[in-house]
This record gives C-alpha cells, structure tokens and sequence, in this order.
C-alpha cells in the first residue's frame, strides 16, 4: 500500500478515537455513494456529524482542510442525502473537517464544526 495511503488510514483511526472520546457513535466509516466517500458519520445526541478527514505529513503547502474542493462539497451533500432518505433519519446535519498533521512522530489534530460554511 501507498506511503500516502497507509497515512490517511492511520488519520481516519485517529479521528474515530477522538470521537469516541468525544462521546460520538460512529454510525458508518468509508460510505459510498455514486463517486462520493463519507469518511465517518457520527451521531452525538440528534446531531448527525459528517466528518471528512484530511491528513497531511506536513503543512508546507497548506493545512490539510484547504484541500476541501467544492466539487468534493458536493458530493458529499449529495451521499448525506442519500442516506438519509434511505435511513429515514430525523436528525440535524453537520458537515466537519478533521485536520491532522503529522509533526515528527505525533499527530496534531484540529476539529473543525460546521467547516464547509467557513470556505
């Protein structure tokens, strides 16, 4: 696998782990839908989070959420509603951005709610 790959897995591991500390159900992780992937809904009282997750070995072009596209945006709303149509949820919807960057050998985090009204 991929230098890259193996990063963005150990990053989306990373985010799960501060959810779940964070009192957040992790509802699903790699959902697709069409050419989109979420890569973790998390639900936290009636809130459902839609939490893309972008890591980075370093910051020297950019923070890791300036690589959220509009296009990708759109995607993503398109696969939220999918699936919540599907599920038939009743639920406030969130879209966040984890930032991770790793820094020598530790990771620093950045939890950004609400993150694509912020572009």
């Amino acid at each position: 696998m991929a230098q890259h790959n193996e990063l963005g897995k150990k990053g989306e591991q990373l985010a799960v782990d501060f959810l779940l500390k964070k009192g957040y159900d992790i509802v699903e992780r790699n959902y697709r839908f069409d050419k989109a992937e979420v890569d973790i809904m998390a639900l936290k009282h009636d809130t459902l989070a839609i939490i893309e997750v972008k890591t980075r070995s370093t910051s020297a072009f950019g923070n890791p959420q300036d690589f959220v596209k509009p296009k990708q945006i759109e995607r993503l709303v398109k696969a939220v509603d999918a699936y919540i149509n599907t599920n038939e949820l009743d639920v406030e919807v969130r879209f966040d951005i984890i930032a991770i960057v790793k820094e020598n050998n530790q990771f620093k985090m950045e939890h950004i709610k609400n993150a694509f009204f912020h572009f």
